[in-house]
């Protein structure tokens, strides 16, 4: 059986030296040999069919919490159900809207009480392909991520995941469709599984790149074939965004925040170290155009903005990731000048940015290139028609 909503899936990462592979893509023909082909993954009663570009050896699937279709569809009426929150105003889909490639279109997102979140809610598209989850990592799967939400205060705000349990147990329809899949009772461990079921099943794939990767030349115009080489080679995109899944799943310092009054420090709030601070996860690229704003901040209102912030080599700052900075400057040598002064004739952090010099044209060609990875697979996904009772 075919579960009843399209499905696509891909890859999280590739390393570094991919953009050089990659250059030889441009000097012979596509290796479409070599390119993911459609799979299809068989659970317990349902497949899911993969398209063109993504790979299931990639596909994270806890060994404790198998797919099955009544799992999967309990988790996406409970993604959908505002009653998880603690006026019944907002669910998981307030933040993470299929009209925004389940992504939101705020800078950040409004939960109970319409208060504003801290960072950019990013899109839930392809998570199956990656395990830690947050932008500064700090879950470690997506059901552990899941929890969270639920009982932050500026979220849905559950006073406790006890009241939770609770609250979905006292719904009838609920109560028995726990006990059919998981033939247990309400509980917040299983309420999470079904919801990450679910969401492995939000993906995206099967895009013109794809096509024109798979040996499709007409796929993409003159000008995405040139920001696609400008990608891979000389606007240095591919160095963190690699892999079928556009992304290496590390954390990265770009600067953004430091030229504010207010500082995120990312990643370094959960690992206490030092080479963490500002440092973000690098998100997919699939689906960029449709899940706007952009960056952890929601600062940039269009992906021209963005290829901007990159091509002026990022904002300076202490701890500018080691990709952004020129290789003599060494994190201690960034420490030291904000911290005792520039001394004379030493260069600052400013000039030591790595900008990529890219023309009006090319940093047009590369935006053009990003819109070919808007993908299929999440689009019919809609909420239920109705809600348990």
């Amino acid at each position: 059986m075919i579960i009843p909503w399209d499905i696509d899936v891909r890859r999280g990462s590739c390393g570094i030296c991919m953009g050089l592979a990659l250059g030889v893509f441009f000097a012979g023909n596509v290796l479409a040999e070599s390119f993911p082909t459609a799979q299809t993954m068989k659970f317990e009663d349902f497949e899911l069919e993969l398209p063109k570009g993504l790979d299931r050896a990639d596909f994270y699937l806890p060994p404790d919490n198998p797919m099955s279709r009544d799992k999967v569809a309990l988790g996406r009426t409970l993604f959908f159900d505002p009653r998880l929150s603690s006026d019944n105003t907002v669910s998981c889909a307030t933040c993470h809207s299929p009209q925004a490639a389940f992504s939101d279109k705020r800078q950040v997102s409004l939960g109970v009480g319409l208060q504003a979140g801290g960072r950019n809610a990013p899109t839930i598209i392809n998570r199956a392909f990656s395990r830690e989850q947050f932008w500064d990592g700090r879950a470690g799967s997506l059901e552990e991520q899941l929890k969270l939400p639920l009982i932050n205060p500026t979220e849905m705000a559950m006073p406790s995941h006890e009241l939770l349990v609770k609250k979905v147990a006292d719904i009838k329809g609920y109560r028995s469709w726990f006990k059919r899949v998981f033939a247990k009772e309400v509980n917040i461990d299983d309420l999470a599984k079904a919801i990450a079921a679910f969401e492995r099943t939000v993906v995206s794939g099967n895009a013109r790149y794809d096509e024109f990767k798979a040996g499709d030349q007409q796929a993409l115009n003159e000008a995405e074939k040139r920001g696609l080489e400008l990608f891979e080679g000389k606007a240095r995109c591919s160095q963190c965004h690699n892999g079928p899944n556009f992304t290496d799943e590390r954390y990265h310092n770009l600067g953004v925040d430091w030229d504010t009054v207010r500082v995120d420090l990312g990643r370094y709030n959960f690992t206490g170290k030092e080479q963490d601070i500002g440092a973000f996860k690098t998100p997919t690229l699939r689906e960029i155009a449709n899940t706007a704003p952009y960056m952890h901040n929601g600062t940039f209102a269009t992906l021209e903005e963005t290829v901007t912030l990159y091509n002026s080599g990022g904002i300076a700052n202490p701890f500018l990731d080691v990709e952004m900075r020129r290789p003599n400057r060494t994190l201690e040598q960034m420490l030291e000048y904000y911290e005792k002064g520039k001394t004379e004739g030493e260069p600052s952090p400013e000039t030591e940015l790595v900008r990529l010099d890219l023309t009006k044209q090319e940093q047009a060609d590369l935006v053009a290139f990003l819109r070919t990875l808007s993908g299929r697979g999440w689009q019919h996904i809609a909420p239920p028609d109705s809600f348990p009772k």
